[in-house]
């Protein structure tokens, strides 16, 4: 069996790794000279006061020093491992949706901490945040051959979280090829993703309950979808009988793919590119209103130093949103920032509301869809908000 190096928790350190976290901070680990020596990414096992905690991997530049991978010491953390944890995780999605379209790997929520795979039916995204992940990316990809052969997996290594951990920036193809672009089901309606050069992994899954839950409202109704990305809340609110449905963002190229989902869907919608709080201030002006009003928009808080800055604008989104909603209309406002709770995302949300003067029932919140499991010892992760209120 292979041996790995043991670190060791300081003095009644790691109190919630103990409890069954999977994350270890550095300033839990005793910091020997040799233990500092070890290159970032080595496979450890953790021990504390009076047990082994188990094996994760170690990187003593990044905050969170070990993220623990398994209960046992010395696990072997090769194909097999992976295979297992990626079997388990397609079981799970097979059970909550009937296409393979989702997230098949959500990090820590199924025990793979630094990788999340969004699948594609054969074609499938996998980005890598931690060092540790990255020198187990050649048995995961064995692994992904094993249990479900597809045909291509983008690396889409680029996220800026991953400067953090010392690592390069990088799209490749791990297996096949790249597609130019890649087809998506979801709730009935057909969209298109830009794996290699769109955000994220070319595709918001987290969004697919609400999505659905919007469109549900709109039938007959205006609809307004700023930050529309590719399409998804518009293409299918109008795919549901919206009697107009207008999208905003800012990139041509995701409007380009909005515009293809919306003609394959044959929904009637129409696209601006625009900034827009710079636009539902013209709406504003110009007193147009529309029944519904969706912003789902990128990350106001980046970082913790950002949480001030980036709630006042979450508070300035919602009431302009809330300025261009019709009377008795509804608004639908998120957050993918996990460095805002949902409380204090909700108290801005409902503080930009009131200051319109309109009266508010909250009748919807949640976080994104099963396909995104929560590790239930870090609920820090639960980084999805969204929240629908009825307006006066």
């Amino acid at each position: 069996m292979t041996k790995h190096k043991t670190i060791r928790l300081k003095p009644k350190s790691g109190r919630r790794a103990k409890a069954g976290a999977p994350w270890i901070f550095s300033n839990e680990i005793d910091m020997t000279p040799d233990t500092k020596a070890l290159p970032p990414g080595t496979l450890v096992n953790v021990a504390g006061d009076d047990r082994v905690l188990g094996t994760g991997y170690f990187n003593p530049k990044s905050l969170i020093g070990v993220r623990l991978l398994d209960a046992e010491k010395d696990a072997p953390i090769g194909k097999a491992f992976f295979a297992a944890r990626l079997g388990r995780a397609r079981a799970l999605r097979e059970a909550l949706y009937d296409k393979p379209y989702y997230r098949l790997v959500h990090a820590e929520g199924d025990g793979l901490p630094g990788l999340t795979i969004d699948r594609f039916d054969d074609v499938c995204v996998a980005q890598v945040t931690t060092a540790g992940m990255e020198a187990l990316i050649e048995p995961m990809l064995e692994a992904l051959d094993e249990v479900l052969s597809p045909r291509a997996v983008v690396l889409r290594n680029d996220a800026p979280s991953r400067a953090l951990e010392g690592l390069d920036n990088y799209v490749r193809a791990g297996r096949g090829e790249i597609p130019s672009r890649i087809a998506i089901e979801e709730n009935g309606a057909r969209y298109f993703g830009d794996l290699a050069g769109g955000q994220k992994t070319g595709w918001y899954y987290d969004q697919r309950e609400h999505r659905a839950f919007m469109a549900g409202l709109a039938k007959g109704r205006s609809v307004l979808d700023a930050y529309c990305y590719a399409g998804g809340f518009a293409v299918l609110a109008a795919k549901n009988g919206a009697k107009e449905t207008v999208g905003i963002d800012s990139s041509q190229s995701a409007l380009s793919l909005a515009e293809e989902a919306a003609a394959a869907n044959k929904a009637a919608c129409s696209f601006l590119k625009a900034d827009v709080f710079e636009e539902l201030e013209r709406l504003i002006v110009a007193k147009q209103t529309f029944d519904i009003v969706i912003a789902d928009p990128p990350p106001f808080v980046k970082a913790r130093k950002d949480l001030e800055p980036g709630a006042r604008a979450y508070r300035k989104l919602a009431r302009l949103a809330a300025s261009v909603t019709a009377k008795n209309g509804f608004v639908f406002l998120a957050s993918c920032s996990h460095n805002i709770p949902m409380d204090r995302f909700a108290d801005e949300c409902a503080l930009g509301i009131l200051r319109t003067g309109r009266k508010a029932s909250l009748i919807r919140q949640g976080g994104a869809g099963g396909d995104h499991p929560v590790h239930p010892m870090l609920p820090e992760t639960a980084y999805l908000k969204a929240l629908v209120y009825a307006l006066d």
